[in-house]
This record gives C-alpha cells, sequence and structure tokens, in this order.
C-alpha cells in the first residue's frame, strides 16, 4: 500500500516538474502610450543557451482578455511543453479588432502586435528572429485579426490560423464597436471594404504564408468562413479550411485549436 503511494506522489511530483511556465508580461505601448499585458508560455526547460523557440501568438476574442486562451484553452500549455514551443496572448482590448484605428488613437492595435510585441519578444526571450519562427491565430475577433496583420505583413508571420473569424465585417455593421474602431459603415464603406479579410485576398501572392481557419456550422460567423473559403478555392490560394458542429463558444475553440497549432508545429518542423 505504501508502495503504491509512494508511486503516485512521485508521478504527481513529476508531472507537476514537467510544466510549462505561464507568466504575465507588461509592456509599454509607444504607438498607444499605455501598459499592455500580456501572457507568456515557456516550455518546460526553456533555456537561452543552444536553441532559439518558435513562438505562437494566440489573439482572443471580443469582450475577452490576454487571458482568455490560457483560463478557456489550458491544453495550450501542454502543446508548449511537448514540441518546446513559446506561446504569447497579448492583450487587444476589448473591441480593438487588431486595428490600427483611423478614428481612435488608442486603438492602434495592429502596430502594437506586429511590431511593438514583437520587438519585445524577440529581445527577452530566446526566439526564431524572422517569419519561420512565427504563427499566428486567434478566436471570433481575434481570427478577424490574424488574418488581417498576417495579410499585411508577410514579411512578419509565416503562417496564420483563424478560429470561428469574423472575416467579413460588413454583415454586420451594427456590432461588437466596429464602428468605433473605422467609422459608421453608411458614412465610411471603403474603411469597411478595405478592412475585411475578405477582400485582402490580393495580398497573397508567391510569399508562403501558411494558412488554416475553421469555423462551427451553427455559428453565426459561418457563411463568412465559407465565402472566404470559397474565394480562395476560386483563386487558387492554398490553405487549410474545416467546418464541423459548432457553436460560437469555448468548447469549440478549446477543440480547434489544437488542429491548429499541430499545422503550425508542421510549419516549424519544415524550416528546420
Amino acid at each position: 500500500m505504501r508502495f503504491k503511494l509512494l508511486l503516485v506522489l512521485l508521478a504527481i511530483s513529476f508531472a507537476s516538474a514537467q510544466a510549462a511556465k505561464v507568466d504575465t508580461l507588461t509592456i509599454r505601448s509607444k504607438s498607444m502610450n499605455k501598459d499592455i499585458k500580456n501572457v507568456v508560455i515557456l516550455p518546460d526547460g526553456y533555456s537561452k543557451e543552444n536553441k532559439a523557440y518558435a513562438v505562437v501568438y494566440l489573439l482572443h476574442g471580443a469582450g475577452g482578455n490576454h487571458g482568455q486562451w490560457v483560463s478557456g484553452a489550458p491544453e495550450i500549455k501542454d502543446f508548449a511543453d511537448e514540441k518546446n514551443r513559446i506561446i504569447v496572448c497579448p492583450d487587444g482590448g476589448k473591441t480593438s479588432w487588431y486595428f490600427d484605428s483611423p478614428i481612435d488613437p488608442e486603438y492602434q492595435y495592429e502596430t502594437y502586435v506586429s511590431s511593438e510585441l514583437i520587438q519585445v519578444i524577440d529581445q527577452k526571450f530566446h526566439t526564431i528572429k524572422s517569419k519561420k519562427g512565427r504563427a499566428i491565430s486567434g478566436l471570433s475577433m481575434g481570427g478577424h485579426g490574424s488574418f488581417y496583420l498576417a495579410f499585411r505583413h508577410q514579411d512578419v508571420w509565416g503562417a496564420a490560423g483563424s478560429t470561428s473569424g469574423g472575416l467579413d465585417l460588413r454583415p454586420f455593421p451594427n456590432n461588437w464597436d466596429i464602428a468605433k474602431r473605422i467609422g459608421i459603415y453608411s458614412k465610411n464603406p471603403e474603411q469597411w471594404e478595405s478592412s475585411s479579410v475578405t477582400n485582402m485576398l490580393y495580398l497573397i501572392g508567391g510569399k508562403g504564408l501558411k494558412l488554416i481557419f475553421d469555423c462551427g456550422v451553427d455559428d453565426f460567423f459561418y457563411q463568412v468562413n465559407k465565402n472566404l473559403h470559397e474565394k480562395m478555392v476560386e483563386r487558387n490560394i492554398p490553405h487549410d479550411y474545416i467546418e464541423r458542429p459548432g457553436k460560437h463558444n469555448m468548447p469549440y475553440w478549446k477543440n480547434a485549436i489544437q488542429y491548429q497549432l499541430m499545422f503550425f508545429n508542421d510549419f516549424f518542423n519544415e524550416g528546420n
């Protein structure tokens, strides 16, 4: 009996030792003149010696914050450990949509995520300092943000994903404070057109950006995701697209991110 108890205690001790380190890193954004919190997950055994680590950046949804991924899908810590990757989850504000807002100087999240955040992470941690070692994904608003940023900054990101992403803003002119970021649709239609990911496919071509996205068939963003997939097929843009039963909720995203992380891991391995 004592021997069995000892084995159990040893197993618990070993499991605790083999655990990713989760910290909150506060970064000063010069573009917005404010401090922003970011979750940083380091794999067990992380060392600055003799190894550079690939990084996955995960963006939260509207109403969420930097802790949404690690609290809603704690399995991402297992991925960091098992695949020896760093995961960074920035705070993107409640409804930033990850734009550089043309009308609100306090919402310059394109600059923050694709420039300021990257610079600090690459300075503080031993990372692969090129797009071969960076991937970005997100849920809902963050799904829009990840594709928006990756399409516009293909020199920064090598792979991008989206789960349940709001990839076409135009059907939702009165939702989630989008109008507060880019103006009222009726007065600024050109801004809505140019800011919708579905209209940004002209940016994709010959640069090797690896893409994966998915959406549940019971999600209110399902049709815009399906439309984007069909546009990509029509234009021969390589990508992985998945639709499965599911709604716009954390149980769906918790499942979906597992597939995307493996997709990113394959991308990182190709670069080695």
